[in-house]
């Protein structure tokens, strides 16, 4: 995934945007950067925690309207990368958009989130099975 808003430093155009994410909410919880050496567990803690947040509302929300599992989660995985990587990401300056990106790494946002949305499903239905024994 990218990041929730960019600055000015040179450094922030390869800086990943759950890093640059981490970093905006410290300075909005605490009014400070992270030190560098805490970028990367900040991002990945971020970025697990955004996956299983929206892996638990398409949990929900396939309980309630079945056709949200099409493609066995491949459609979740889609639209996950598309309304985040490609829309939300570069909306609000964590990434650059999609036009502006390597085809090899658009190709692999979507590769990765289709892995994500399958694994959602079976998880889900793991879940669910389980709830209802």
């Amino acid at each position: 995934m990218s990041a929730l808003s960019a600055s000015d430093d040179d450094d922030d155009a390869s800086e990943p945007a759950t890093e640059k994410a981490a970093d905006a909410v410290a300075k909005s919880l605490i009014g400070d950067e992270l030190p560098r050496a805490t970028k990367p567990l900040a991002g990945q803690s971020i970025h697990y925690a955004l996956g299983v947040g929206l892996g638990a509302i398409y949990g929900i929300a396939a309980e309630f309207r079945p056709s949200l599992t099409a493609g066995q989660g491949a459609g979740f995985g889609v639209a996950t990368a598309t309304l985040l990587d490609e829309a939300a990401v570069p909306a609000v300056g964590l990434g650059t958009a999609p036009w502006h990106t390597d085809l090899s790494t658009n190709l692999y946002s979507y590769a990765s989130h289709l892995v994500f949305g399958v694994t959602s499903e079976l998880v889900r239905r793991q879940v669910a099975g389980t709830l209802r024994a």
